[in-house]
C-alpha cells in the first residue's frame, strides 16, 4: 500500500510542477531562504533530543476504520479567539498578510518550509497554500489514535503545534507518511523533527522505528 502511495506521491510532485510552468500561480522558479525561526533555539533541539529518546517505538497499525470525519470538525476554533485554525495559521506562518475583517486571510507571502519556494497566496487560489498536519492524521490513526475519545482526536486535528503553512505539492507528496517515508528539505529537517517529535509527545503517541531513526538523523542537522 505504501509502495503505491510513494508513486502517487511521486506523480502529485511532478505534474503540479509542470503545470506550474505553463500557467501564473504565483511560484517562484527560484528557491527561496529558508523561512524565519528554521534553526530552533538550542534549548529546544536539547529538548527534543530528550523527547524523542522517550518516545515509544511502535509497529503501525492496519489503519482500518480511518476517515478524516473520525477527528471531528475541521479547522474548529478550539482556541476560542473567534478565528477558525486554518486562518489563524496562515495569519502565523505567512507575511505581508492581508485580510478581510479580523479573521479572513486573502493574501500574502509564504517561503514554503518543506521546498524553500516563495509562493504569492491569493484567496482564488487558495489550493496553493496548503495547511499541513506535521504528523499526519491518517498515520496517528495507525499508531493509536483510534482508540482516543473523539475529543481528543478533533484537539489533536486542530492543534497549532501540529499544523504547519506549506505549498500544496509537498504535502500532496507527503500524504500520511511519517519521517521515515517522507523528509523536507535539508535546511528545514530540524525543526521539522523539533515540531513532530514535540507533538508525539505532547500526545504519547509512538513513532515506528524507521520514523525514530529519521527523527534521531534530522536533529544532527541542528
Amino acid at each position: 500500500m505504501k509502495a503505491g502511495r510513494a508513486a502517487v506521491a511521486g506523480l502529485a510532485l511532478a505534474l503540479p510542477l509542470a503545470a506550474g510552468c505553463e500557467a501564473d500561480v504565483g511560484l517562484s522558479q527560484t528557491a527561496s531562504p529558508s523561512p524565519a525561526g528554521s534553526r530552533p533555539a538550542a534549548g529546544e533541539q536539547a529538548r527534543a533530543r530528550k523527547d524523542l529518546s522517550g518516545l515509544r517505538i511502535a509497529s503501525e497499525g492496519t489503519g482500518g476504520g480511518y476517515a478524516r470525519d473520525k477527528f471531528g470538525t475541521r479547522w474548529k476554533d478550539t482556541d476560542h479567539n473567534g478565528c477558525d485554525q486554518r486562518n489563524d495559521v496562515l495569519a502565523r506562518d505567512l507575511g505581508q498578510v492581508e485580510k478581510q475583517g479580523r479573521c479572513i486571510v486573502v493574501a500574502g507571502r509564504l517561503t514554503d518550509p518543506y521546498s524553500g519556494k516563495a509562493i504569492t497566496f491569493e484567496k482564488k487560489d487558495a489550493a496553493e497554500v496548503q495547511i499541513d498536519h506535521v504528523y499526519p492524521l491518517a498515520l496517528a490513526w495507525r499508531m493509536g489514535a483510534s482508540r482516543w475519545s473523539e475529543d481528543r482526536r478533533e484537539q489533536f486535528a486542530n492543534d497549532h503545534a501540529n499544523l504547519l503553512a506549506v505549498w500544496g505539492v509537498p504535502n500532496r507528496q507527503k500524504s500520511d507518511s511519517g519521517p521515515g517515508e517522507w523528509k523536507p528539505q535539508k535546511s528545514f529537517q530540524c525543526a521539522y523533527a523539533i515540531k513532530y517529535i514535540t507533538v508525539a509527545e505532547k500526545y504519547s503517541l509512538p513513532v515506528t522505528r524507521p520514523d525514530h531513526d529519521a527523527l534521531q538523523n534530522f536533529l544532527t542537522r541542528c
